[in-house]
């Protein structure tokens, strides 16, 4: 019977893995320190494959510091934790496909790769600028015995010692700073999607370092741009009279022929209308996921081209899509009342494909007319608001206060979200999220341009200290301050959005909604007892404990949720609850999971989700009524289901 295995998995394990699916004439076998055989590397062997590269004491240039080493041991290094599910601190739990995560983004970024590994689209970070007064997260130790950890992780408080304040009199100020970044940007790494991109927010006082680590993990051939951004327009203070009023944004990609930016370009207004200068933009059909017309039916309608032939949405395979903008969208107006609004070309159907007599057909597209809207990679980024306007966004959101110290401003932030050409169930993710301000860009833009973005926000679950304005106004963590600026921004969109709608006119298509809600996750130790622990660390007189290893305190739907990664699903999934057979059994994502840790489930229940014929059946190994189920378990399956994988936990 297949077992889940629990805990992430160990990097360095993968990369071998890897590594012998490439050459497997350089693996062989040893012994390891408890006498069983496993494979391992041979590095003569790759070395005499991959010729004499770089070896010995001959001089290359490299980036390393003190703790790089552990640093690199540790991102690749398996935890057992998981995310505990928080319906009571979320919005709209049962539909959301946003998610916002409590705790230290390197163990989310651990967790999270078992189910998003290459599927992150766009990636912002705003990490410690290392300015000598920031705290952040690092092990002191990064080989720890089962015993330390258990201390560590259980209940102690998940924060402990492990948030430190990095002091400029630290002996390993930058070596600290690089080794906590460097885990991170490489797991971030793995997240992200063939033609994904990266955006880093620094300021000077790790600039250069940041550079190099940038360059190492993703590769100085996918550095798109080191671009200044000027956050204080008084100039900033004055270092040695030169004004420091500046910060950066570093882009990486992860593989740069692959990218596409929707508003790369050489940033001139290179055509000419009777309106004035302008460029061409993006289209305006709807591509990528759930574009069919089906999808959205109500913005399937005809616009006038400008030889006076009324044109449909049709896709480059002759199907049916929709526009980008329906017929409220004051674009879309300006188009229906006048066809010179849009830019047209008249494009070619594929190959063999004919509509309507036709092989080719009009193809309106957005004149961008300002200048401001273009990504120039090697200037000043001025015009996306300061370090004031983000103060500003936070306080109009929160009755004139500040609870968050350095929030960015969210122009700047929906104009970062806006580069990556939107495509429905597009990711972003953010795992320095502070005050949740990436959130509040993908939904402000999703109800500009009707996308389908998911955001994922991480935040450590640091305390706000007494004292502060945060404090004062009830906030214990930063975590609190970040799910309710995204409830407030929500809130003030959706009344906008009704505004709109109350003055539409007569026939017209409503304003849609974007996904406004969040899911909270929080990171906390596994759900089962010391499940990790080798036998020689398991006492005789504990064995009996594991007759039910499930830790006091927790729930059903936090089993469930440690489950989900293991098989692929997305911690947005639906759920539905069912009984079967006086059981309660979760369904997720329609048929693609049947899971029930209930006590003494019977045969008859399992039947039953064996009739539902889901992708995977889990049940506790614990739960079985008898060993009549137990050995039915499987049958039941093979029987009514055949295709259903069944496992247990």
């Amino acid at each position: 019977m297949e077992k889940i295995e629990l805990g992430t998995a160990d990097g360095a394990t993968e990369n071998i893995e890897k590594i012998a699916e490439l050459f497997p004439q350089v693996m062989t076998e040893t012994k390891n320190a408890e006498g069983e055989l496993e494979r391992v590397v041979d590095f003569d062997a790759l070395r005499d494959l991959l010729g004499d590269v770089a070896e010995g004491q001959r001089e290359r240039y490299q980036f390393t510091w003190p703790g790089k080493r552990e640093a690199k041991a540790e991102a690749r290094r398996p935890i057992y934790k998981t995310m505990i599910p928080e319906p009571g601190k979320s919005k709209d739990w049962d539909t959301t496909e946003n998610l916002y995560i409590e705790g230290d983004n390197l163990d989310a970024l651990k967790i999270l790769k078992e189910t998003y590994a290459g599927k992150v689209k766009l990636i912002y970070i705003d990490p410690p600028y290392n300015t000598g007064s920031d705290k952040f997260v690092y092990p002191d130790s990064y080989r720890q015995s089962a015993q330390s950890y258990a201390e560590s992780d259980g209940e102690i408080d998940n924060l402990g010692n492990r948030l430190v304040e990095n002091k400029e009199s630290n002996g390993r100020f930058h070596s600290c700073w690089c080794s906590m970044l460097y885990q991170r940007l490489l797991l971030l790494r793995d997240l992200m999607a063939a033609d994904g991109l990266i955006a880093v927010s620094i300021n000077d006082a790790e600039l250069i370092n940041l550079g190099k680590l940038m360059d190492e993990v993703f590769g100085s051939s996918n550095r798109l741009a080191c671009a200044p951004w000027r956050s204080e327009p008084s100039g900033g203070k004055d270092k040695t009279a030169l004004r420091t009023g500046h910060e950066y944004i570093m882009f990486y990609s992860k593989n740069a022929p692959s990218l596409r930016l929707q508003t790369i370009s050489d940033g001139e207004l290179n055509l000419e209308d009777s309106y004035g200068p302008y460029r061409k933009g993006r289209e305006l059909r709807k591509w990528g996921a759930t574009s069919d017309r089906s999808d959205r039916p109500n913005m399937w309608f005809g616009i006038k081209a400008p030889n006076g032939e009324v044109v449909f949405p049709y896709k480059n395979d002759g199907t049916e899509g929709y526009w980008r903008w329906g017929k409220d969208n004051e674009g879309m107006k300006a188009l229906l009342s006048n066809p010179e609004a849009a830019h047209w070309d008249l494009c070619p159907y594929d190959s063999g494909i004919t509509v309507d007599g036709q092989t080719e057909r009009w193809v309106p597209f957005e004149k961008i007319r300002s200048s401001s809207h273009e990504f120039g990679w090697n200037t000043w980024l001025d015009g996306f608001g300061t370090n004031a306007d983000g103060t500003s966004d936070l306080k109009n959101l929160f009755h004139g206060k500040k609870p968050f110290e350095t929030p960015k401003p969210v122009k700047l932030l929906e104009w970062i979200v806006g580069l990556y050409a939107s495509e429905d169930d597009e990711v972003i993710l953010d795992v320095f999220s502070g005050a949740a301000g990436t959130a509040e860009a993908a939904i402000r833009l999703s109800a500009e341009d009707g996308a389908k973005r998911k955001f994922i926000m991480v935040q450590l679950d640091e305390p706000c200290e007494d004292g502060t304005v945060a404090k004062q106004m009830g906030f214990n963590t930063i975590c609190e301050i970040g799910e309710e600026r995204i409830r407030r921004a929500g809130a003030r969109i959706a009344a906008d959005i009704d505004k709109e709608n109350e003055q539409l006119e007569l026939g017209a298509e409503p304003k849609p909604y974007p996904d406004l809600g969040f899911r909270v996750l929080r990171i906390d130790s596994s759900n089962f007892k010391d499940f990790y622990l080798t036998p020689g660390e398991t006492a005789q007189e504990s064995l009996f404990d594991f007759a039910d290893n499930v830790k006091e305190g927790r729930s059903d739907l936090d089993l469930l949720f440690e489950v989900l990664p293991k098989l692929g699903i997305p911690y947005s999934a639906k759920i539905e609850e069912r009984m079967l057979a006086g059981k309660k059994v979760f369904f997720v994502d329609g048929d693609k999971l049947a899971a029930c840790f209930d006590a003494n489930v019977g045969s008859d229940t399992i039947e039953e989700m064996a009739k539902e014929k889901p992708w995977y059946a889990v049940i506790r190994d614990s739960s079985m009524a008898d060993d009549a189920t137990h050995a039915n378990y499987e049958e039941l399956f093979r029987t009514y289901s055949p295709d259903t994988v069944p496992q247990v936990i």
